[in-house]
């Protein structure tokens, strides 16, 4: 196809998305901020007061709802134009063929965006790749496919080119299509696009359901509380209605009264407070070449208590650098290069850091193998299960690489190199190469090769084995071809460990984020370089070993062990789900492979890189443009403060409202008039909201990031219950006073106690959020960010200023005497002792505050 029927084709087929991939539009946007079980309460308990005829409470309502609405959309706004700048940042590339040339047409082979694929285009796929729409197979080589995106499960299907299929058969069974979403678990091939975007499978399964993804506790905690309160509400408001009633003998009055009761209830800033603490940490994570695709992972990342990863490139510089080509006896030989060399030369499927490693050393090393006396026949490539790969030759000429195996001429060779354990297992033979003769590989032989190999791991190599074989001409070439072959020695690569790991690792464990290494390779080469970056390496083991153990057993391994060796994919999941579930962990994972979709998938936090595989940054939350631990470091503090910051308001919130219902619950009882009116009551949540609207540029105590934190709805209950009665202490303290001292429990005086009640319950709830912030003593150990003291300086400012403006008038306010002000103080001294003695005495028995 041609680079202009591909932009034709693309023009009339649109953007090829799966899913509407566009970002909200700022309406949505406005409509999501809008529509808030909160704000949806306000505006009825607006409009009810307008149907009454109080213009000041309904006009003072739709201000709370229009400051609550105005702020999230334009929070949100910033975000969205931020995200789309990140989302450019992260591409998933497609092999495609296009045709070049006005004259003479020329095929090339070019890399495109997935989003600019086109039905028609005939992709080339290896492992690891995700496939860009549904294609029907032209060409395939061991393929393997991945349709867990599709089926929820977890195995894989083979997929074959040359197959017709029946009429009958379930699409999701057809060998020779492959559809959008999956992946390539291993081998290779071509495809034509038959659909994409809006018209592939997958998007007619998903387009009435969208991809949906399960709240997560910190979500639910949140929508928990949001119900509490309603409920409260539902329970406190008609007792509030009927007391005032009792005094007023105006029904519609006390209805009014009841409403702005339920509006105080109410925590308007809620839905902002934590969509704006997410977006803040969003963006501070942007900062450090960290996109997040979830912005729910930044409270996973905080709450994260084990870290599990892959080794190669998260601890190491996944950099291989051949170091050693030796026989069964240790001893340096050409010949092993030799063969190591046709090899990786000749690998054309999913060549890795192990092949240019191997051509690397070959050319600086000045060999001159003369790879052109050999032609390929085949390649069966490497696959999780087998954890090798092989290489199909056939000689031009004659040659040096000849084999006495069976009496056997050499003119076609297969060559495979992999893992050792496994490479040993379809091994029958060992080369004596100083002597030139093959003979059968004993098991006394074979126990002395795995000795080898554990020696050379011990140094901290990695330790890849290579045999080979004679073929017949006629035989298949394929993988069952894998047997009864010739051991000829061993290839020792060194991947050096990150400088920065160590240090990385250590600010993690303080932070209490213990580490687990999950890796594919030889258990003596992970316990090397563990040692080195300062992982423990008490408890370790494989996972043949894990595989012998039952579900409880497993359980139990699984918390225990730090290093985990030899695993498949499937095991790494297992290990995963084990710790969430068994062990009650928030689990993060680190990992870029192929073998790591599935874990990564699991995890609470997936974390891949930019440089990994499409299937492993299709299913991660976090994707770091950089893989350095580091980044997490600060990618956990950030989840921690934000965490920290959202519990702080509702946690102030809940202990504030109810105290201050409480309050006005007891008042109501004893005066013959209301403490406060309507629109009084509604104006202090105002300026309450006002001082508390800065919470998320606040910082955490030092403290609170060194240790992860998850949601607790009975945690908030008990907060509540325990410290929501010292204010309530100090509010009927305050009623006392003004009724003994002022005498202000009669109608005449009835302005004048409702701008002190007023006065001291606005002051008390933003001394309230000074000292809720902190575990430590406010403004003497510990005082809050500058954007908060300058909030609720601002409230209340405004609220001492109220009674000397035209508004403050309307409104019933009088101007207070001085003697008020200094028993506020008293007062205020009084609370602030109080608070911290009650403050002690929580964090002495539950051990901790936020």
């Amino acid at each position: 196809m041609s680079f202009k029927e591909a932009a034709r084709r693309l023009k009339e087929n649109g953007p090829n998305f799966a899913f509407e991939h566009t970002f909200s539009r700022w309406w949505q946007l406005l409509w999501r901020a809008f529509f808030h079980p909160f704000n949806v309460l306000l505006l009825v308990l607006s409009a009810i007061s307008f149907i009454a005829g109080d213009i000041a409470n309904g006009s003072i309502m739709l201000v709370l709802v229009s400051i609550s609405v105005g702020l999230r959309f334009f929070q949100e706004f910033n975000s969205l134009k931020a995200a789309i700048k990140l989302s450019e940042l992260l591409k998933t590339p497609v092999r495609v063929q296009r045709c070049a040339g006005r004259v003479v047409q020329t095929e090339l082979i070019v890399q495109i965006e997935q989003k600019d694929v086109v039905p028609g285009d005939i992709i080339h796929f290896s492992p690891g790749d995700l496939f860009p729409g549904d294609v029907r197979l032209l060409n395939s080589k061991d393929l393997v496919v991945s349709q867990s995106s599709l089926t929820g499960e977890s195995g894989t299907v083979e997929k074959i080119a040359d197959i017709r299929e029946g009429l009958t058969t379930p699409v999701l069974e057809l060998r020779n299509i492959c559809f959008m979403g999956t992946s390539v678990a291993s081998g290779s091939g071509t495809g034509l696009v038959i659909s994409t975007g809006p018209k592939t499978y997958i998007s007619t399964i998903f387009s009435t359901l969208g991809k949906w993804k399960t709240p997560d506790a910190f979500e639910k905690g949140v929508r928990h509380v949001s119900y509490a309160l309603v409920c409260f509400m539902l329970v406190v408001v008609p007792i509030e209605v009927f007391v005032d009633y009792c005094s007023s003998n105006t029904l519609s009055r006390s209805i009014i009264f009841g409403m702005s009761v339920a509006v105080g209830l109410t925590p308007q800033m809620l839905p902002l407070i934590v969509n704006t603490n997410l977006a803040k940490g969003t963006l501070a994570m942007a900062k450090d070449r960290c996109l997040v695709k979830s912005s729910v992972a930044i409270q996973n990342m905080g709450a994260m208590d084990i870290l599990c990863m892959d080794k190669t490139g998260t601890l190491t510089m996944d950099r291989a650098i051949l170091f050693h080509h030796i026989d069964a006896w240790a001893v340096s030989r050409e010949r092993i290069l030799h063969f190591a060399f046709l090899s990786s030369y000749f690998k054309t499927v999913q060549q890795n850091p192990i092949d240019q490693a191997i051509l690397a050393y070959t050319y600086t090393g000045g060999y001159r193998f003369e790879p052109s006396k050999w032609t390929k026949i085949n390649e069966i490539p490497f696959d999780f299960t087998r954890r090798r790969a092989s290489i199909i030759l056939e000689g031009n000429s004659s040659n040096i690489l000849t084999l006495d195996f069976q009496g056997l001429a050499v003119k076609r060779l297969m060559i495979t190199k992999g893992a050792l354990d496994e490479l040993l297992s379809i091994c029958t033979f060992i080369e004596h190469i100083e002597s030139g003769t093959t003979v059968a590989l004993d098991p006394m032989e074979r126990q002395r090769i795995l000795h080898t190999s554990e020696e050379l791991g011990n140094e901290g190599l990695r330790v890849l084995g290579i045999a080979a074989k004679a073929l017949r001409l006629e035989m298949d070439n394929t993988k069952e071809d894998e047997s009864n072959m010739v051991f000829l020695g061993f290839l020792c690569f060194y991947d050096p460990p990150k400088d920065t790991v160590k240090q990385a690792l250590w600010c993690l464990a303080e932070k209490g984020v213990k580490a687990k290494v999950l890796t594919g390779d030889s258990l003596p080469l992970a316990i090397k370089v563990c040692k080195e970056v300062g992982i423990r390496t008490t408890n370790v083991i494989t996972g043949p070993d894990l595989e012998m153990l039952d579900q409880d057993a497993f359980d139990e391994m699984v918390k225990k062990v730090t290093v985990l060796a030899r695993l498949t994919p499937t095991q790494k999941l297992r290990v995963v789900q084990s710790l969430k579930t068994s062990g009650n962990h928030i689990v993060g994972f680190l990992g870029d492979g192929i073998n790591d979709s599935l874990a990564l998938e699991a995890a609470d936090v997936g974390i891949s890189v930019d440089s990994g595989a499409s299937v492993a940054k299709d299913v991660a939350d976090i994707i770091l443009l950089e893989k350095d631990l580091n980044v997490l470091v600060a990618g956990v503090v950030r989840g921690r403060i934000t965490h920290g910051n959202t519990m702080k308001y509702i946690k102030m919130s809940v202990v504030a409202n109810i105290a201050s219902v409480i309050s006005l619950l007891v008042a109501t009882i004893c005066l013959p008039f209301e403490p406060l009116s309507p629109t009084q009551i509604l104006t202090q949540n105002l300026l309450y909201s006002v001082g508390q609207i800065l919470i998320p540029w606040d910082k955490m105590d030092d403290e609170y990031v060194s240790r992860p934190h998850r949601w607790s709805a009975k945690g908030i209950l008990l907060f509540m219950i325990w410290n929501g009665p010292v204010s309530s202490i100090c509010d009927i303290g305050t009623f006392l006073f003004l009724c003994w001292y002022y005498e202000a429990n009669t109608y005449s005086m009835m302005n004048f106690f409702h701008s002190a009640w007023f006065l001291e319950g606005l002051l008390m709830q933003t001394l309230i959020i000074h000292l809720i912030r902190t575990e430590k003593i406010p403004f003497v150990q510990e005082t809050a960010s500058w954007p908060v003291i300058l909030s609720t300086v601002l409230a209340s400012v405004i609220g001492i200023a109220l009674p000397f403006t035209p508004i403050g008038k309307v409104m019933g306010f009088t101007i207070l005497p001085l003697s008020y002000f200094g028993f506020l103080v008293l007062v205020f001294v009084f609370y602030f002792f109080l608070g911290q003695i009650f403050k002690r005495a929580y964090i002495m028995v539950f051990k901790k505050w936020l």
